[in-house]
């Protein structure tokens, strides 16, 4: 079996390496003969040293020019030559943990997919308040979130991959297509919680409360229109790093 660790990125530099050695000390502790592993990394049309960055760790580097979150994700899909895929931020940081239980779930074979429970490494309180709603939310609603997505490659083909007319929450779409397909199949969709996955909570430090307030808003407002427009989605995709 391979697994393939694929991370979209997009002016990443400062954080990168680090999620790259965490994603390399996570595949050394858990090491099997009967398992082999890819990392690639996706430079979403960056203008730093995203790319060097990511050679010089020794991962195999695609490049995808139009700066969408679900057109990188693709992209590296694309390209993996895993059984597994696991999708995660450049932001986040992989633990030896959290793959372990992932490889577990995958050796007893009954799951297609799934994501894991999340937490910042740092953000304010109401920040603690939006991760713990999202934690229900992914448990009971069975969502991935973005920053830690696995599945097996056959079925990401088979669903299509992550939507291209999404330019957020594209995780939860591609989390129900998962779940639908596991159902069919007498599989299971599964949130892994033994160890969370931890993002970077710099979102908090580089937005206001206002502006993360006002983007909250108008996505209530107008989901639909709000979700499938790069210009309404700042936050996303504004540039601040």
């Amino acid at each position: 079996m391979k697994l393939s660790v694929i991370v979209p990125a997009w002016n990443e530099e400062k954080l990168l390496p680090g999620c790259l050695e965490s994603i390399s000390q996570a595949l050394r502790a858990n090491f099997a003969s009967d398992w082999a592993c890819e990392v690639i990394v996706v430079d979403n049309n960056s203008t730093d040293r995203t790319a060097a960055l990511a050679r010089d760790a020794g991962a195999a580097v695609v490049f995808e020019p139009i700066n969408q979150i679900s057109r990188a994700r693709n992209a590296g899909g694309a390209l993996a030559t895993g059984d597994w895929l696991l999708f995660i931020d450049a932001d986040s940081y992989l633990h030896p943990a959290t793959l372990a239980e992932l490889l577990r779930h995958i050796r007893r074979g009954r799951c297609a997919g799934g994501g894991c429970l999340i937490d910042l490494d740092a953000c304010p309180w109401h920040g603690r308040v939006i991760v713990g709603v999202w934690n229900f939310l992914s448990r009971v609603m069975k969502w991935a979130a973005g920053s830690f997505v696995f599945c097996r490659a056959d079925v990401f083909r088979e669903v299509g991959g992550f939507s291209t007319e999404m330019f957020a929450a594209e995780e939860i779409h591609f989390s129900k297509q998962l779940e639908w397909w596991a159902r069919r199949h007498n599989l299971k969709f599964v949130i892994l919680k033994d160890h969370r996955h931890v993002s970077s909570g710099r979102k908090f430090q580089l937005y206001s409360s206002r502006e993360i307030l006002a983007l909250s808003l108008r996505t209530l407002l107008r989901l639909r229109s709000t979700l499938r427009d790069r210009s309404r989605l700042d936050i996303f995709y504004g540039g601040r790093r």
